[in-house]
């Protein structure tokens, strides 16, 4: 008789999820499952509100990731009612960007992931935690760590009105400038931005790369997946979070498509099943089929790693550096190991801190024409950028007074949910072996959608209905009934 395992709540993500793993007689994994049992709806409650609302509605998905929404949103509302960015207002929004980039992907590897790698996989659950690391690492570097990402955030209260939930996104341009003073100040952030990315970086060496253990389940098959990848690139096709192209690479590297935002259904579409509220997207040129990866499959990822892999490199010096030492330890471009999204992420921070010194060191961030006015009737617009989780896409249409008919949203979560769907149930086949199930063993379990820092508020939402089937089972765990709310 199978067993089953259940993980429930799964740990350190944001929003609500749990994995279902089916054990066979001999103990081994028969099946694993990662389910997302909320639903949110935004797009549904959305309609019928004036458009240029949106930046203030839709970074209430989330208070963990709002600034990616906030920014999608007003994107969004750039390309809606036909207005383009004054250079000082477009300065200013990819510098607020960065530093949500910035702090925001050490707030995952130090908080959410890193606990994993600093305290160890298979360490007591009381320990993986922030404390946890804090007791690996020192207080002085946990005090940098917050010292760091308070400054940073500063720069997003500031300029934004609210650190959570901003509101300075107009279209065609920003509600607030910055003055010398500010820029002045801001720099000095940015250059210990750029420090404290560096240390980061030699923190994940010293203590991740100098592991062989470490190092051998990075590489391991039971956490690699041979996908396609997806993410935003400039003209150079260089890593770039705020604009300009989508571009995808197939599992060997080579480009597959590269896009105009307003493309991009032309080449997603969006799967459902009935044991998830999340949707599955994949490439609509290669097909659904199924949960597998490889090029015959249309699964593909977004996220750190993703983006690096989509690109020719990074925009700066020094990430430039990092990712050609990270693809050489991993064997070359792209690299297919998930739990390098965590190396990834920080040499993405490196490139946001690099870019925050750069766009501040230039005068025009702080002169007064923050705005062009929108002239042109609206109709439908599509934003998109890189959220810290990966490619975020909004989707709008409007009657002639700009009052939404209708919205779309993918975000990064759920370009990701077929892969992390495919990631625990291969991690479950590779370490949970002969009935042995214990805490250290489910957490490497979880270690395997970790990477992609999920946020189910974000993607939990139903195509044009709410999928539900319960399965009930008796003692002896046989199929009693099943209960359908799918029509």
């Amino acid at each position: 008789m199978s067993t089953r395992v259940t993980i429930n709540p799964i740990t350190r993500l944001e929003g609500h999820g749990k994995i279902e793993i089916f054990l066979n007689d001999a103990g081994d994994v028969e099946r694993a499952f990662f389910q997302v049992p909320e639903v949110r709806g935004f797009e549904t409650f959305c309609i019928g509100r004036p458009s240029e609302e949106m930046p203030r509605i839709t970074e209430r998905i989330c208070g963990v990731c709002p600034t990616a929404h906030h920014m999608a949103s007003t994107k969004c509302l750039d390309d809606l009612w036909g207005v383009e960015p004054t250079r000082a207002a477009w300065l200013i929004r990819r510098l607020v960007y960065n530093a949500f980039t910035f702090e925001d992907h050490n707030l995952h590897f130090f908080f959410l992931g890193g606990p994993d790698f600093i305290v160890g996989p298979t360490a007591p659950a009381a320990e993986r935690n922030i404390l946890g690391v804090i007791g690996k690492v020192g207080l002085e570097i946990a005090g940098k760590l917050i010292k760091i990402r308070r400054e940073t955030r500063n720069i997003i209260q500031t300029i934004g009105g609210k650190v959570v939930h901003p509101v300075f996104g107009l279209p065609g341009g920003v509600s607030r400038g910055i003055n010398e003073e500010e820029r002045q100040k801001f720099l000095e952030v940015a250059k210990e931005a750029v420090g404290f990315a560096e240390f980061a970086l030699q923190a994940f060496a010293d203590i991740v790369l100098a592991n062989k253990a470490y190092v051998d389940l990075i590489l391991s098959d039971g956490y690699t997946h041979k996908t396609y990848y997806m993410g935003l690139v400039d003209d150079n096709k260089k890593v770039d979070f705020y604009e300009r192209r989508v571009r995808v690479v197939d599992p060997a590297g080579k480009e597959f498509a590269l896009f105009e935002p307003r493309d991009y259904v032309e080449h997603i579409s969006e799967h459902v099943e009935p044991w998830s509220y999340i949707t599955f997207p994949f490439l609509k040129k290669v097909g659904w089929k199924g949960f597998v990866d490889g090029p015959e499959s249309g699964v593909y990822r977004v996220a750190p790693l993703a983006r690096l892999n989509a690109s020719e490199g990074m925009r700066t010096p020094k990430a430039q550096e990092h990712h050609d030492k990270l693809f050489a330890t991993l064997g070359g471009k792209p690299a297919h190991n998930t739990l390098a999204f965590h190396w990834a992420r920080l040499v993405e921070a490196l490139q946001a801190a690099e870019e925050m010194v750069t766009l501040l060191s230039d005068d025009e961030i702080t002169s007064d024409d923050i705005r062009n006015l929108p002239t042109k009737t609206p109709v439908e617009g599509v934003g998109i950028l890189e959220a810290p989780r990966g490619t975020l896409i909004h989707h709008y249409w409007t009657d002639p007074d700009g009052i939404l008919t209708r919205v779309n949203l993918i975000v990064a979560t759920n370009h990701n949910s077929a892969p992390m769907a495919m990631s625990v149930e291969k991690a479950a086949k590779a370490v949970i072996k002969g009935g042995k199930v214990d805490d250290g063993l489910l957490n490497m379990v979880e270690m395997a959608f970790r990477p992609y820092d999920p946020c189910h508020a974000c993607a939990t939402h139903a195509v044009g209905h709410s999928p539900l089937i319960a399965n009930i089972y008796g003692p002896e765990g046989e199929l009693v009934q099943t209960v359908r709310r799918d029509g």
